[in-house]
């Protein structure tokens, strides 16, 4: 399974989100999976790669061609993507992933795993969507979509669209046993729908 991680690549982060990086890596690649992430060296990024690396999974890295030029591409990936910008970026880590995964992050991250879940309500994909929730580090985000569903801005069959998980097994453990389901239309009818 190609399975895309978000993640910061903050070196200034707590040590314990770096050993969270480093063993989301070594089982991607005990388990012989294939890394799709964005290609940085830095901080929970390059604990990330070099976990996986060393227990021998594959790394596809995708980089914005302006963070290639300043020096921010991990050197080890098995196939490097460029792309035009971030943007770009995305929609190939979308096309290339076959899972999503959101370790604790910054704006990016939260950007990029909010996209995967909005694309996932809106039924352009099917895919598992994780967050790997360490410390009830998302908590906060979850309030706030519990706020969306109390004021009908979503529904609440979101919570289907997406596992909220604290620990590395129990992402692997998910997407092992992993099956889609149907959520209903994203759009309320004005008249008839109830939250």
């Amino acid at each position: 399974m190609r399975i895309c991680v978000f993640l910061s690549s903050s070196e200034a982060v707590p040590a314990e989100y770096r050993d969270l990086a480093t063993r989301m890596g070594k089982g991607i690649g005990a388990k012989g999976h294939t890394l799709v992430y964005g290609g940085n060296g830095n901080g929970l990024m390059g604990a990330l790669a070099e976990g996986t690396r060393s227990a021998g999974g594959r790394i596809i890295g995708i980089v914005p061609r302006m963070l290639h030029e300043m020096g921010m591409t991990w050197p080890h990936c098995d196939e490097l993507l460029i792309t035009r910008d971030l943007r770009d970026r995305k929609a190939r880590m979308d096309a290339e992933a076959e899972a999503f995964v959101a370790l604790p992050g910054g704006l990016g991250t939260f950007e990029e795993i909010l996209e995967v879940l909005n694309l996932k309500y809106l039924r352009y994909h099917r895919k598992p969507v994780i967050f790997l929730n360490k410390n009830g580090f998302y908590d906060p985000l979850f309030a706030s979509f519990t706020r969306l569903y109390e004021e009908r801005f979503t529904k609440r069959a979101i919570r289907q669209l997406y596992a909220s998980l604290p620990e590395v097994e129990a992402v692997f453990r998910y997407l092992a046993t992993y099956v889609p389901v149907e959520v209903e239309k994203k759009w309320y009818d004005r008249t008839t729908d109830e939250t």
